[in-house]
């Protein structure tokens, strides 16, 4: 968490559930402001700036996904957290393809959104590494620029969300160790609460597809059978 108090910014049309945010996320201790739609929720995450960002999906004027597109386009690493409803998993799969961190369904409890939002500055209090920490690593043909926040394989670019991101970055720092689901849920999201072992699932089925790896033959991602996954480049067949 950062020293002083965050910056947090709600984009809720709901009147009552804006509210119920503002009140138990002030708790934390944190500095929320509230936009009541789609587009001034835009313009203030982009005059910013914000530590964290909680988005409804579905807003007059401007969705959570159009809102969550136009930050990442515009280089905005703020983390967000999404709300969708309970129904919308096709919705939650695409919150999280075009940048979302997280997300939680409505309705939600108060005490697991908190934590979610703690967990998220958490993350992103580490993820701002020394300044003697490495900018860039490199495998094989494959290769990472944690500043620009882009990665490559071969001279093709990856297309990454922000958490495939952090996860390849873990990966390819930590060349060779096996990581169970839990210490992923951890180190890379900041929270560990069981049953979300299906979230580090999706997320390494994604990135796999992205570097080219086939579940059977893989050639940077590999499954550590009864322990989790660990990174380590196979010589090309």
């Amino acid at each position: 968490m950062p020293t002083s108090p965050p910056h947090l910014l709600v984009i809720e049309d709901e009147y009552d559930i804006a509210a119920l945010l503002r009140l138990h996320l002030s708790e934390l201790p944190a500095h929320v402001d509230v936009a009541p739609d789609g587009p001034s929720g835009l313009a203030a995450a982009l005059g910013g700036p914000f530590d964290a960002i909680v988005l409804d999906l579905r807003l007059p004027g401007l969705s959570g996904l159009d809102i969550c597109r136009e930050l990442r386009s515009h280089g905005r690493r703020v983390p967000v957290l999404m709300l969708t409803a309970r129904a919308a998993e096709l919705d939650r799969v695409l919150g999280l393809e075009l940048g979302a961190d997280d997300y939680v369904t409505k309705p939600f409890s108060v005490l697991e959104l908190k934590a979610r939002v703690r967990a998220l500055l958490r993350r992103a209090a580490l993820s701002a590494a020394p300044a003697d920490a490495p900018s860039r690593l490199a495998s094989a043909e494959l290769s990472i620029d944690r500043v620009r926040r882009r990665a490559w394989l071969g001279t093709q670019e990856l297309v990454l969300t922000p958490r495939e991101f952090d996860l390849l970055w873990h990966f390819m720092g930590h060349p060779g160790r096996a990581f169970t689901r839990a210490e992923l849920l951890e180190q890379v999201w900041g929270y560990g609460h069981d049953g979300y072992d299906h979230t580090v699932n999706s997320h390494i089925n994604r990135l796999r597809a992205k570097l080219g790896d086939d579940r059977s033959e893989s050639r940077f991602i590999h499954t550590v059978w009864g322990v989790g996954y660990r990174f380590e480049v196979a010589e090309a067949s």
